[in-house]
């Protein structure tokens, strides 16, 4: 304690400001904009703070104190300044089974992170693979399991640093006072959870810790976190608050008390007196409510059995026109699943074979009965256009036939649901094995095989069908690899798919901030060329082992791959960019060339990038007519040269 004291008193004299210190026992009397600001669903209840709406299908709220904690004396410093809070807080699915959602405590320098998903990502952040614009940092309480953020469970506790897959998570529970073993705590059944958060600034240090409301706060924290990283996720000033986001299924997400101080240690919470919340139980009833059921009942059967046969006729009929195959259908593409064979597939799409969600919807694992896996993606479908014209794009994209596309094998219409059969690709997705917490790092020669065969098949989209296919969201994560380690491009066509269905979230930007061509900031119509620009970018990442934007990169000029790698080979030193871990397995001419390609393909002006044929020339060197070297020479002018002002190749003959 004596420790705790002594750094929130050296912190106060180095940031010398107005103090924040405050406690709400209850919200019961406070005022929106002066003692919180409330956004979007946030909303006061009783005496308690919601954060989502129950009726919207999509929900999203923010709560924020109003007044700023200052956090570093100026943006560019490393001192960042510590506080000290604690709150109570309740999560209540209505269904105990449903995906859950929970909430996030969030220090960010704006009220509205620019590019939040509302529905998802704690309304905080994007999506999985790109950080957060602002300075964001997020502690979060979820009670739901995301494999593809390496969730270990659904009731776990995380630090998100501008990025919704957590830098350190646990699962939540404490540790006993007693005998020092650790007590699981649920998070997601409704009963009152107490928290406390200490921001130790001065030590980079985060120690969080959550109990049961009567259980005095553990001299052991739940989750530290240690990193002089955070520096990097703290901006001058910066306001303080909760955050949280739901799709179909209802959770109620509340706040019922707050305390904080960023000069000492928070106030005590008084917690005898809060809300205890619950699902409603059905109340017992009387014998005599029993029999009137009872003879109700009776009365209800024999009338339902005189018009039982009509009824039955008439869902019979209504279920043979649902399953049945219409002839507009058999035009467009003959192969439906049938949504029982989905669902007996993916086990009654079970949470267990959820294999990852997005701002389209979810994605599971399935077997079919031949043993044939595959992954079946849910998307709602609430278009003005008609079912019809949506069903002819999607029949477009599933007679595509590449080996280096992930193959659409069908879909399935239930009501305005469409479920999107395709190949399960058993290694995953491209990032988590350049990026990822993954024992085995993906080698380099592996990494030249993967980035051949997603030219191919880009290739493929663009000059091997009878229409230019545009894919619109090249990026590492949407590339994924199949048993033998091979690269398939995926999602291709989606984009266009999602916007014309105009589904959840359809104010998403088609692409992903990191991977979009410069100039789709002023044309919204995409090209070829803009593909082509996505997949360079995937090239200086596969090369360098480095995401597009990193916000912990040691200085501001390494943030922006594409930035970094131009300047470097402004320097003349462009192989400095390549990845360290694997230097040992490729030599210099070959990163060089690797590299050169990269930035090639990122030429500012459209115009002047190569057509994916000029690209695959290059990477595929046995079907080649000239030496890689020979090719990208002609590509950039002939002596393999960039010019100074675009930091790209010096011209492209199209």
């Amino acid at each position: 304690m004596r420790f705790i004291v002594i750094f929130f008193i050296f912190s106060f004299l180095i940031f010398p400001t107005f103090a924040v210190n405050f406690l709400y026992n209850s919200f019961g009397t406070i005022t929106n904009g002066t003692d919180l600001i409330l956004i979007n669903d946030a909303r006061l209840e009783s005496s308690v703070v919601r954060l989502t709406n129950d009726s919207n299908q999509f929900s999203f709220g923010r709560a924020y104190y109003p007044t700023k904690l200052t956090m570093k004396p100026t943006d560019n410093s490393s001192n960042v300044s510590s506080f000290s809070t604690s709150f109570v807080f309740s999560v209540l699915p209505e269904i105990a089974s449903s995906p859950g959602f929970g909430l996030c405590f969030v220090l960010t320098n704006s009220t509205s992170p620019p590019g939040a998903l509302a529905s998802q990502y704690f309304g905080l952040f994007t999506n999985a693979t790109l950080p957060s614009v602002a300075p964001l940092l997020a502690v979060e309480f979820d009670t739901g399991r995301n494999p593809e953020f390496n969730d270990p469970d659904d009731n776990h506790i995380g630090i998100d640093l501008n990025n919704i897959e957590s830098d350190e998570i646990v699962s939540a529970g404490y540790y006993s006072s007693s005998d020092g073993s650790f007590v699981p705590v649920s998070m997601k059944n409704g009963q009152n959870i107490h928290a406390w958060i200490d921001f130790d600034g001065s030590n980079f240090e985060i120690n969080v810790t959550v109990a049961p409301i009567g259980v005095s706060k553990p001299s052991r924290p739940t989750l530290n976190y240690k990193n002089p990283a955070i520096a990097n996720y703290v901006s001058s000033e910066m306001y303080v608050g909760f955050s949280a986001s739901k799709t179909n299924w209802v959770e109620a997400q509340r706040v019922l008390a707050w305390s904080l101080s960023d000069t000492g240690v928070a106030r005590e919470i008084n917690t005898t007196n809060l809300a205890v919340f619950s699902l409603p139980s059905s109340p017992s009833l009387s014998a005599g409510a029993i029999s009137g059921i009872v003879i109700g009942c009776v009365v209800f059967v024999i009338i339902c059995v005189s018009g039982g046969y009509l009824f039955w006729k008439k869902n019979k009929v209504k279920d043979q026109e649902e399953d049945e195959i219409e002839d507009w259908e058999l035009e467009y593409w003959p192969h439906r699943f049938s949504y029982e064979e989905l669902k007996q597939a993916t086990k009654g799409f079970s949470r267990d074979d959820l294999l990852g969600s997005g701002g389209f919807g979810r994605v599971y694992k399935g077997t079919l009965p031949n043993n044939t896996e595959i992954a079946v993606k849910c998307v709602n479908h609430d278009s003005k256009q008609g079912l019809k014209e949506f069903m002819a794009e999607i029949s477009s994209i599933g007679r595509l036939q590449h080996k280096n596309l992930v193959q659409m094998r069908g879909w399935c219409r239930k009501g305005n649901e469409l479920l999107l059969v395709y190949d399960f690709m058993p290694n995953g997705s491209l990032n988590t094995w350049i990026f990822g917490k993954t024992e085995k790092l993906l080698g380099w020669k592996q990494r030249r095989l993967v980035l051949a065969d997603v030219a191919e098949g880009l290739n493929y989209l663009h000059h091997g069908w009878d229409q230019v296919v545009l894919h619109r969201d090249i990026k590492s994560g949407n590339i994924l690899l199949d048993a033998e380690m091979r690269g398939r491009l995926g999602d291709f066509g989606l984009a266009k798919l999602y916007q014309q269905g105009e589904v959840p979230n359809s104010t998403r930007v088609v692409g992903t901030l990191g991977y979009l061509a410069p100039e789709l900031a002023t044309v919204s119509a995409p090209t070829s060329a803009s593909d082509v620009y996505g997949f360079g970018v995937v090239i200086l990442e596969v090369a360098c082992g480095r995401r597009p934007i990193d916000m912990t990169a040691a200085t501001d000029e390494e943030t922006v791959l594409i930035d970094w790698v131009r300047e470097l080979y402004r320097q003349g030193r462009i192989c400095d960019a390549a990845d360290r871990r694997i230097r040992e397995e490729h030599g210099v001419e070959e990163m060089e060339l690797i590299l050169k390609l990269g930035l090639a393909c990122c030429h500012p002006d459209p115009q002047r990038r190569p057509s994916m044929k000029e690209v695959v020339a290059v990477l595929v060197v046995e079907e080649a007519t000239a030496t890689p070297q020979e090719l990208l020479g002609e590509l950039v002018g002939g002596d393999g040269n960039f010019d100074a002002n675009g930091g790209g190749p010096a011209g492209v003959n199209t």
